[in-house]
């Protein structure tokens, strides 16, 4: 393991117990398709305001073929959102913001450690520090692949003000 301490024990996970499968994250998240960067939640508890999940790195994914040919490596904005978007299945399950859509408002101290392949199970730990309704949240986050912390960081999400946006920018 690193040296930088994890923000959670998941030796004590379960990660056979899935607390949320794709379905039941979409409840939650908006992103479909392509942008659906969470596999499953294993865990979550609103008390130690921690939630677990994981994505399963395929060589399906679409930046596999284009980053970098030959040597496929999971691009670092890609992992970034991984962490937002549990960090917002959270926030929305336990309505932390009290807002219909959560979106980046920024990242501080991000640390990309080691390199995510194919193959690879990435596991996502966000800790809730700060909620503030209508505003704003933080999260500290980590992604971690075997005993090796991959990415780290604080993200902040913002309200997203989706009632101003128009029916026909969403094409889905």
């Amino acid at each position: 393991m690193s040296s930088k301490a994890l923000l959670y024990d998941i030796s004590r996970i379960d990660f056979n117990h899935v607390v949320a499968d794709i379905h039941e994250i979409r409840r939650y998240n908006p992103q479909r398709y392509e942008m659906e960067h969470i596999t499953a939640v294993v865990y979550e508890s609103l008390e130690e305001a921690v939630c677990i999940g994981y994505k399963d790195v395929t060589s399906h994914e679409f930046w596999v073929r284009g980053h970098m040919p030959r040597m496929p490596l999971m691009p670092g904005v890609i992992m970034l959102e991984a962490a937002a978007q549990i960090s917002s299945y959270f926030a929305h399950k336990y309505d932390c913001l009290g807002v219909k859509m959560i979106g980046f408002g920024g990242l501080e101290e991000v640390r990309f450690r080691d390199p995510v392949i194919p193959g690879d199970r990435l596991i996502l730990i966000s800790k809730l520090l700060k909620a503030r309704k209508g505003r704003m949240i933080i999260c500290q986050f980590q992604g971690v692949v075997g005993e090796r912390i991959v990415v780290d960081g604080v993200l902040k999400g913002i309200p997203i003000p989706v009632d101003m946006l128009s029916d026909d920018s969403n094409p889905a």
